[in-house]
């Protein structure tokens, strides 16, 4: 029997759809090597109600009802303000190119109709209002590649959104929609987290739309590095709350049910963790995106690394540096012609202070770097050789790849 294009198209289809129906719900989601495995969702027993003991930085008092605890109360505040974003796109079909050889089409016939050469792929996340007339955060992966997307609310309604605007580097972006008063968020504090402290995710992780789910905060300033994105722009707080594919773009809510991050499925191998944009970052980030249709990061152009008394010995067996320190944010390289070489910078630095504050972890320098703006003058002391030397950087715009 003579095997056709089409039927080849169709056994090659059935043969991809069981590696790739798992991305439904969550297709948009950052390149990684591996597929997204769906993180272990955890159980917190709830405080009691009669004797309730406040979060740190205290909690919201039931609102009537025996079942109303500070976590149900947080979700009835923001939660008409999560929204689920559903995308589409066009992307290439990889049947339509193989076929493309020619010793294919001798092979199966060059009568055969020709297979199309695009397939639509669709994405779900979530996302959350900023303003009454239809302004929307969600993540970049959500949307990426695409103009406009479907926006529907927790009441049901549905809007179709447009995307005003994408960070990749940060994994931020913005949606407009055409509406009036509607539920919005409050944006809370990230700046002063405590890891123990609860944290409350509401999003669609896999399709399941108005999911919560409960945790702590487990640690904050986590690097792109350490997170496994060094291409990111981001220091990342932590959580056990479950964060799967789908809960990108939904807000992590305090105890009192204020957004203090932008959650976001990053990690395919992360089991019981989760990682979130502070949203510092991501409301600062969302605001240039509405107003200038672009975000502009500030830029040093030097590669630093905690030290440890094991960093410092690997460090200089791979280089002719000579670092004596066992501790501190040691400059491992500077890129050529960059804002720091310009300002005198070398490998082997110490960086002690930034803007006459101390800095002991990459870190912290990464987040007085977030914070500032382009242009901005950065007075940084180093320890180089055991001499103390305070250079000014004029930070430059993060260049576009």
């Amino acid at each position: 029997m003579k095997l056709t294009v089409k039927k080849l198209a169709v056994y090659l289809s059935l043969l991809a759809i069981g590696g790739g129906a798992g991305l439904l719900g969550g297709r948009f989601i950052l390149p990684q090597s591996r597929p997204f495995q769906d993180l272990k969702a955890v159980t917190v027993a709830l405080p009691p109600q009669t004797v309730a003991p406040l979060p740190v930085g205290g909690a919201i008092a039931p609102t009537g009802g025996d079942n109303v605890n500070f976590i149900a109360a947080a979700v009835q505040k923001t939660g008409p303000a999560v929204v689920r974003i559903n995308a589409t796109r066009k992307v290439a079909n990889p049947i339509s190119d193989a076929l493309k050889n020619p010793l294919l089409r001798r092979f199966f016939g060059e009568d055969e109709q020709p297979v199309p050469q695009e397939r639509i792929e669709r994405g779900t996340g979530s996302g959350f209002i900023l303003s009454q007339d239809g302004e929307l955060l969600t993540n970049a992966h959500v949307v990426a590649d695409t103009d406009t997307v479907l926006v529907t609310l927790k009441d049901g309604r549905t809007f179709e959104g447009k995307v005003s605007g994408v960070d990749p580097i940060t994994d931020v972006a913005v949606v407009k929609i055409n509406a009036d008063k509607l539920p919005t968020v409050k944006l809370g504090n990230s700046q002063n987290l405590i890891p123990g402290q609860w944290a409350i995710a509401i999003g669609n992780p896999l399709g399941l739309d108005n999911t919560v789910t409960i945790g702590i905060i487990s640690a904050t300033d986590r690097t792109s590095v350490q997170v496994g994105i060094p291409d990111k722009r981001v220091s990342f707080i932590q959580t056990d709350a479950a964060i799967n594919p789908g809960n990108s773009g939904g807000p992590l809510l305090n105890a009192q049910g204020e957004v203090i991050g932008v959650n976001t499925a990053i990690r395919a191998d992360a089991q019981g963790l989760g990682f979130a944009i502070p949203i510092e970052t991501a409301a600062r980030i969302a605001s240039e995106l509405f107003t200038k249709g672009r975000a502009e990061h500030p830029f040093l152009g030097i590669e630093m690394v905690d030290l440890s008394p094991t960093k410092k010995q690997q460090i200089n067996q791979e280089s002719n540096l000579n670092i004596k320190h066992d501790s501190g944010v040691v400059v491992k390289g500077v890129l050529e012609k960059s804002p720091a070489q310009k300002a005198g910078l070398l490998p082997g630095d110490l960086i002690q202070k930034l803007n006459r504050k101390p800095v002991k972890t990459a870190a912290q320098v990464q987040k007085v770097v977030e914070s500032s703006s382009v242009g901005d003058i950065l007075e940084m002391e180093v320890n180089r050789n055991g001499k103390i030397q305070t250079l000014k950087v004029v930070s430059g715009a993060y260049p576009e790849k």
